[in-house]
C-alpha cells in the first residue's frame, strides 16, 4: 500500500498491510538541535528528518486568518469598533496560494504523502485576539462581538475551503482548538453549542461533500468534549496527550465510529525498551480495530536522544506489522 492508500483504509476502518509510522506533530526545535549534535545531518528540514528515519510522510499546510506578517494581532479593546480596526490585518484575499496547492496536489497524487489543511478553529482563533483570559470572560462580557468574530472566521474557512477544493483534496483537515487542559474543557457543553458549534455546522458540510475528514487538534483531556465534537459533525480528534488524562481505549469504546490520532506518551520516549515496549502494546489492540493512529501525543520533547528515538522508531515498525 502507498502512504496515502494506508492511511485512508485506516481511518475508515478496513485493513491495512501495516499500521502507518507517523510523527504526527514533528519536534521540538531543542530535540533536532540536541539530535544534529548527536549525528543527525544538520541539512534536513522537516520531512527530510520523517525519510531519514523512514517514517511515512505526513505534510501539513497551515491557511491562516492572519496576514502573513502580522502574527501578534490583539484586540486593543473587547469592543466591535477595535476589532473592525484589526480586520484589515485579518481574513486574506485571496484566501490560499492557488499555484501552491497545485504543487501540493501533484506530490500527494504520487501517493507518497498524507496531507492534511490546518485551520484555526472557533475556540482558538477568538483566544488569539482577546487573549487568554479576556477571551474566556468574553463568552459572558461580549456573546455579540464572540458571535461576530466566528461567524466572519466561518466565511473566510469557507473561502479557503472554495479555493483550494477545486484544486486539491487534503487527506483530511485539522482544526486547532486546544480547549482543554489536564482536568477537561475550559468552557461549558453550552457555550460549546452556542459558540462553536454553528459555525462548525456551517463549514463541515463543504468537507462532507468531498469526503473529508474533519479532525481537531486539542491538547489536554478532550475524554468529555470528545461527545460534543461528534454531535457537532466533526469526525475525530487528536493527539490525546495520556498525562491530561486521556484513555483511547475508552474514548473507542465512548465513540466507535469516532477517528483517533496520537497518545503514544512522550514521556515514556527516554525510558528504555521496556518502557517503550509497555507503551505500544497498551495502543496495540485500539489500532487493531482501526480508525486509530498511533503517533506521539505531542511534539518529541528534548529529553529523547537520537539513540532513544532509534529505538522508538525501530519498535514502531515491529508493532507496526501487527496487524
Amino acid at each position: 500500500m502507498t502512504t496515502r492508500e494506508r492511511f485512508h483504509a485506516l481511518m475508515n476502518f478496513r485493513p491495512v498491510d501495516r499500521l502507518p509510522i507517523v510523527e504526527w506533530a514533528g519536534w521540538w526545535t531543542e530535540t533536532l538541535e540536541r539530535w544534529r549534535a548527536e549525528g543527525l545531518p544538520p541539512e534536513l528540514d522537516r520531512y527530510g528528518v520523517c525519510r531519514y528515519f523512514g517514517l511515512d510522510v505526513y505534510k501539513q499546510t497551515a491557511a491562516q486568518p492572519l496576514r502573513a506578517k502580522r502574527r501578534d494581532l490583539r484586540l486593543r479593546a473587547p469592543t466591535l469598533d477595535a476589532y473592525l480596526t484589526l480586520c484589515k490585518d485579518l481574513y486574506p484575499t485571496p484566501a490560499v496560494d492557488a499555484r501552491a496547492w497545485e504543487t501540493r496536489a501533484r506530490e500527494q497524487a504520487s501517493g507518497d504523502i498524507v496531507l492534511s489543511l490546518v485551520l484555526y478553529g472557533f475556540f482558538w482563533f477568538p483566544r488569539t485576539l482577546f487573549g487568554k483570559e479576556e477571551h474566556l470572560y468574553a463568552f459572558y462580557d461580549h456573546p455579540e462581538l464572540m458571535h461576530r468574530i466566528n461567524g466572519d472566521l466561518a466565511d473566510w474557512t469557507c473561502r479557503v475551503l472554495d479555493e483550494v477544493l477545486p484544486v486539491c483534496r487534503p487527506d483530511f483537515v485539522q482544526f486547532s482548538e486546544d480547549l482543554s487542559y489536564n482536568l477537561g474543557p475550559m468552557l461549558s457543553r453550552d457555550h460549546f453549542d452556542e459558540f462553536l458549534r454553528p459555525y462548525y455546522e456551517r463549514v463541515l458540510p463543504r468537507l462532507k461533500d468531498h469526503g473529508i475528514l474533519a479532525i481537531v487538534d486539542s491538547d489536554g483531556n478532550v475524554t468529555e468534549p470528545a461527545a460534543w465534537f461528534e454531535a457537532a459533525g466533526l469526525d475525530g480528534v487528536l493527539p490525546l496527550e495520556r498525562r491530561a488524562g486521556c484513555d483511547v481505549a475508552v474514548l473507542r469504546a465512548a465513540h466507535p465510529r469516532m477517528r483517533f490520532l496520537g497518545h503514544f506518551d512522550k514521556l515514556v520516549m527516554d525510558k528504555g525498551e521496556r518502557a517503550m515496549r509497555r507503551e505500544f502494546e497498551r495502543l496495540l489492540p485500539s489500532a487493531r480495530k482501526g480508525g486509530y493512529l498511533i503517533s506521539c501525543d505531542h511534539q518529541t520533547p528534548p529529553g529523547v536522544s537520537l539513540e532513544d528515538y532509534k529505538l522508538y522508531v525501530r519498535l514502531f515498525g515491529e508493532y507496526a506489522a501487527r496487524v
